[in-house]
This record gives C-alpha cells, structure tokens and sequence, in this order.
C-alpha cells in the first residue's frame, strides 16, 4: 500500500517537500508517552511501514518516553531516505507524575538539541520547533535561542506550537518560521485565526489531536453522515477534512497500529464533495 502521487504536496520552508499526510509518533511509547514500549522490534517496524507506504513527514519530540520517540526513529530509520523529514520538538519536561511543564530558557534549549541530534543520529535536524511558549519566560528569549541554534546549522528550519497569532509574529520578527503546530480538528477550530495566518505567510499548520481521539463535538453527526456515503470511517474523514479545509495543513495522525496506520494512508484518496465540505465545515 503506498500513498499514490499527488498534488498534494507543501514545501516546508519553501523547500522541504512532503505529503501533507505525515506520521506523529507519539504512540511509539509506552502507556502515557512513558517509557519504551512493549515491543520495540514491532515499533521499528512501524516506522519502516510508514516510510514503504510514502509517507515522507515524521513528527516527533524529545519529551516522547522521554527520550524513547527519537531513539526509535533514528535506530530504525538512520541513515534517513533522501526525501524524509524527519521534525522533533523541545522545551517541555516531563515529570513523575507524567505532567508536560513548558521550558522555554534558552540554555535548556541549547543543551536538548544535542541529545535530539544524538538519539535521531543527524548533523542537522530538518524541523526542530518549540514546544509550548513557557510563561516564566520572555518568547523573544525563547525564539532568539532557536534562531542561534539555526545560525549554527543545529537546526535547518524553525518551527513554534501551542501559539496565539501575536506570539507568531513574535517569533517571525526573530526567525523565518516554517511551521505551527497547533491543536486543530473538525470538532475544534479555536486555532482557525493561526491557521489564516499561516495561509498568509504560506507557513505549514501542523495540527496536533487531527482526530481529537474521537472527540469531534458538534460536528460528530456531520462526520458520521460523510462516512456513510464513503463506507470510511469518521477518523479517516476527519483527516480528509482537514487535508481539503487548507492547502496549508500537514495532518500527522499517530498511531502504534500497521492497520490503523493504512487506514490513515487511505483517507488521502477520500474526495469530498461541496455538499459534503458544507456538512463538515458547519
């Protein structure tokens, strides 16, 4: 089963080209992103499935397991396709109790991407993007060190989530930022304002919970209606959605499953009419 060729595409800092379907491998983890997971050996080959099916966009982070998300990808995945991004994410700890407390201090930052350039066994990391904006502190400080670590050829492309439209001006004032990662999906729209300025900007949107894991609140009669005229499933429509709503969204739907992980490479080739977009779209 591969992802067939499509039109369907973004460039990724205007250079970085992808399918706009990808692959967040959050799940390779064990139960609440702690710990490896059960079967590594079965985790490794997931991630070579994702790569044989065309996916060509993976998503990661350093509070993963912690640590264990990109260990995995680089042990399986090392030396990376040509055409693979591979895009993790620092600035949040982890803690016992399995909380994600923001980090935003630049030497923090400085110190992570080594070890994420050591467990994902690069040079540079294609797409290295800020966590969480940390309250405690200033987003320019948080931003500049990006920039820097970009300057020193650590970091290709810079990316931010979890932000509001003004802190992504911010960061646009320091750096050129080539992507946003926000929570977005059919059923919560509260980031539709960073998602026009990303249109504007031709900026990827990257939106985390694509499938609201099953949440789709308002619109779960709507995205069950669609699935019934496709036989597909309200998850594969919720991804179809999303890959119609903007040219700018690059969905990275995670999952431990090969099967789920087919179903979601399906969703691609789901085409929704108008009718069907107004159903959705409310």
């Amino acid at each position: 089963m591969t992802v067939e060729n499509r039109s369907d595409t973004f460039d990724i800092g205007g250079e970085l080209t992808v399918h706009r379907l990808g692959y967040g491998a959050m799940r390779l983890t064990g139960e609440g992103i702690i710990g490896p997971p059960d079967d590594e050996a079965e985790a490794k080959d997931l991630l070579e499935e994702v790569v044989d099916c065309g996916i060509d966009f993976v998503d990661t982070a350093d509070s993963y397991g912690p640590c264990v998300s990109e260990r995995l990808i680089g042990e399986a995945l090392a030396p990376y396709p040509d055409d693979l991004v591979v895009a993790t994410k620092g600035g949040l700890w982890r803690t016992s109790d399995g909380s994600w407390p923001p980090c935003g201090e630049p030497e923090y930052l400085q110190n992570a991407i080594y070890g994420s350039l050591d467990r994902l066994q690069v040079d540079t990391i294609d797409l290295y993007q800020h966590h969480r904006p940390d309250p405690d502190v200033d987003y320019e400080d948080t931003v500049h060190a990006l920039a820097e670590l970009k300057d020193e050829g650590k970091i290709a492309h810079v990316g931010v989530s979890n932000v509001s439209v003004d802190q992504l001006e911010t960061a646009r004032d320091i750096v050129e930022v080539a992507t946003v990662q926000n929570e977005y999906n059919v059923g919560n729209r509260d980031s539709e304002d960073v998602l026009e300025a990303c249109e504007e900007y031709d900026i990827g949107f990257i939106p985390w919970y694509p499938l609201g894991a099953g949440d789709l609140g308002d619109r779960e009669d709507a995205v069950e209606s669609v699935a019934d005229d496709h036989d597909a499933s309200a998850e594969q429509i919720a991804l179809a959605w999303l890959l119609h709503h903007s040219d700018v969204t690059l969905p990275i739907p995670g999952t431990s499953s090969v099967d789920h992980l087919h179903d979601n490479v399906e969703a691609t080739h789901i085409d929704l009419s108008d009718d069907q977009l107004s159903r959705l779209d409310g």
